[in-house]
């Protein structure tokens, strides 16, 4: 017996999708049964099109099946094959996945929001991080470039240290490093060994910052010392003698030693530049801006100046500083000039356009570390010390003076006594300075 339904047994199938065909001909085209699904049926109802419990389609306990309607889909339904969503997604949907050429206009906001806050703190995080670092390795780069070549604990009976911090700084006439052309567009002269062009004591403390010019011409004894190369000890003789001499006949201990013994300062930093240095500094840092007050000229310095503000390359700038030829009073204008020139280089230097840019920035850096010669206790917080205190002293901040004068002998310049001892008392009480030098 055949329980099939009469309409399925296989002697009435004729030509069918799925199951072979017996025709010669390939099928045609035909449109694709859509099953519809109407609404659940209470309990006790007919679903429409239902011929009564007298005709039970399929027999008893076969659930109602789905109706067919040819050439549609569901009422209700719609698979978004269509339009490129996802089955089951909708608009409301967790799974919609926009289309490229969909054109509905909130497609925007089926797209998640960007963290803006997220974003934010991890950009500040890896710039501070790049930040750190370079500055890390700036520091080991410049502190490595430091040459650390005087050794103060060679200087013997040092006065005791007072209040503030006591920089010497001089200008050799060394030409360590200069070719035969550089010596004669400098106009330096080819002079074997070095000497010192120019010796200032700046004092940095909290009643304000002084900056004090010792004439090299300046009267002094040359007290008793240990020789820096020998380790044997000279006494001392009464001899008297410019103060220059002093650093020709021993170098910086020496000069260290006469500038305490003569002042009563104690000495806590030595810093020496050369010409070469000197000049490339200016020129590393784009020139100097200074106000010349009176123009002046100058064949052994190089020096033709007018008169007004003007921008000192570095070959200007140390005819600039190295010229006495040109003043009556030769040392004490001359050592007026430098302190006003090296105040507005640490000005420059101290700039947010040179310290900001590295393009200036780090040539600057290496040129004056290439150049310095510092004591072996040097730091380069006491270097950025030194230059910001100078950068005050040019910003009127400070006081700057030549060492008081009180008249000559023999070609040399006498320090006025009672002065200096007015002058030294307050800076090692690190109060603010009265005395005025010439």
């Amino acid at each position: 017996m055949n329980d099939w339904p009469e309409g399925w047994r296989d002697d009435n199938r004729g030509p069918r999708y799925g199951r072979g065909s017996g025709g010669a001909q390939p099928e045609s085209a035909r449109v694709m049964r859509q099953v519809r699904r109407g609404p659940a049926v209470p309990p006790g109802q007919r679903s429409y099109g239902d011929p009564g419990p007298s005709a039970p389609p399929y027999g008893a306990g076969v659930p109602q099946q789905p109706s067919y309607v040819d050439g549609q889909g569901y009422d209700d339904y719609d698979s978004g094959y269509n339009t490129g969503q996802v089955y089951g997604g909708g608009r409301g949907g967790g799974g919609f996945v926009p289309n490229d050429n969909d054109p509905d206009p909130n497609v925007a906001r089926y797209r998640p929001r960007p963290n803006w806050r997220r974003r934010i703190k991890w950009t500040a995080i890896t710039l501070a991080g790049v930040l750190i670092v370079t500055s890390v390795a700036t520091y080991f780069w410049a502190d490595s470039k430091l040459r650390r070549e005087v050794d103060l604990s060679k200087v013997i009976d040092r006065p005791e240290s007072g209040s503030g911090t006591n920089y010497l700084i001089v200008g050799s006439d060394s030409r360590e490093g200069m070719s035969k052309a550089d010596e004669k567009k400098l106009h330096t002269g080819g002079a074997e060994g070095k000497r010192t062009d120019s010796m200032m004591i700046l004092h940095v403390g909290d009643s304000g910052d002084t900056l004090i010019s010792l004439p090299r011409d300046s009267d002094v004894e040359i007290p008793s010392y240990k020789g820096s190369t020998s380790g044997k000890v000279y006494p001392a003789t009464g001899r008297r003698e410019k103060l220059n001499a002093a650093y020709a006949e021993d170098g910086p201990t020496l000069l260290v030693r006469t500038v305490e013994y003569n002042t009563g300062l104690h000495i806590d930093h030595y810093v020496e530049i050369g010409f070469q240095g000197f000049a490339n500094i200016v020129d590393a840092v784009g020139g100097v801006e200074i106000d010349i007050d009176k123009g002046f000229k100058d064949k052994w310095s190089g020096a033709d100046f007018k008169a007004g503000k003007q921008t000192l390359d570095g070959q200007q700038a140390l005819a600039f500083v190295r010229t006495r030829h040109a003043f009556a009073a030769s040392d004490l204008q001359r050592t007026k000039n430098q302190q006003k020139f090296l105040s507005a280089l640490a000005h420059q230097v101290a700039t947010p356009g040179t310290i900001l840019n590295p393009f200036k920035f780090y040539p600057t850096m290496g040129a004056g570390l290439d150049s310095l010669i510092v004591d072996k206790d040097m730091g380069l917080w006491d270097l950025g010390s030194m230059f910001w205190a100078m950068k005050g002293v040019n910003g009127g901040d400070g006081t700057s003076l030549n060492m008081p004068i009180s008249g000559s002998t023999g070609g040399n310049l006498v320090w006025d006594k009672a002065k200096v001892k007015t002058l030294v008392n307050e800076l090692n009480n690190d109060q603010k300075v009265t005395v005025t030098g010439n």
